[in-house]
């Protein structure tokens, strides 16, 4: 997989679009995976790194296929500073150790179904309890965790607007299922993924 880092400049009116609008932000960053319109887009995470949306904004996107950001570094003022894309490979099979402990960070959209419809959680607990059971499924188990910033975004997508609630979720992990966490990181954790939730980012304690 490659992960690629975007330093943005929030005096460019794109980038701020972009910033303002997770749907405007995912139909950008489409265009490095894609040749034009018509071509199926690959899978791909994209997040806003928490706390950097007016300062230093910063765009993390994780995908299966190397992006060509040619494009970005074309538009005047949409990035700043000499190392406003810089992109590393890595494979999680060879970062994954069965029972060790990882910090990790994921913005993610908690959801619950009741009738056929997704309701976003509210509240702490619920939402923690939320991220337990999705570590259930992805092969690991939730160490410690807090929520560090929940907000809601809202985005224009054809002629309708999307609301959607984002939790950002700070903590310690611990490997359960190394095969299946490194599935759960390919593809993302929870719903809203082309809004900017899913990406999951580890590194190893201490």
């Amino acid at each position: 997989m490659y992960l690629t880092r975007l330093r943005l400049d929030p005096r460019s009116a794109t980038a701020r679009r972009d910033l303002a609008d997770p749907y405007d932000m995912h139909r950008t960053l489409v265009r490095a995976f894609v040749a034009d319109e018509t071509a199926p887009v690959p899978r791909f995470l994209w997040r806003l790194e928490p706390g950097s949306a007016w300062s230093e904004p910063t765009v993390l996107v994780q995908s299966g296929d190397e992006g060509a950001w040619a494009f970005l570094q074309a538009l005047p003022g949409y990035l700043q500073g000499v190392d406003a894309v810089s992109t590393k490979q890595f494979d999680p099979l060879h970062v994954l150790r069965q029972g060790a402990r990882y910090r990790f960070r994921v913005v993610a959209n908690p959801t619950v179904t009741r009738q056929v419809k997704r309701h976003g959680l509210v509240g702490e607990d619920a939402q923690l309890a939320w991220l337990g059971r999705q570590g259930e499924r992805a092969g690991f188990g939730v160490d410690s965790a807090l929520v560090t910033h929940v907000d809601t975004s809202h985005s224009r997508k054809g002629g309708a607007t999307v609301s959607l609630l984002r939790a950002c979720f700070e903590g310690v992990l611990v490997v359960h299922d190394v095969q299946a966490l490194a599935q759960a990181m390919a593809r993302g954790i929870g719903h809203g993924k082309a809004f900017g939730c899913g990406l999951i980012s580890i590194a190893r304690c201490g």
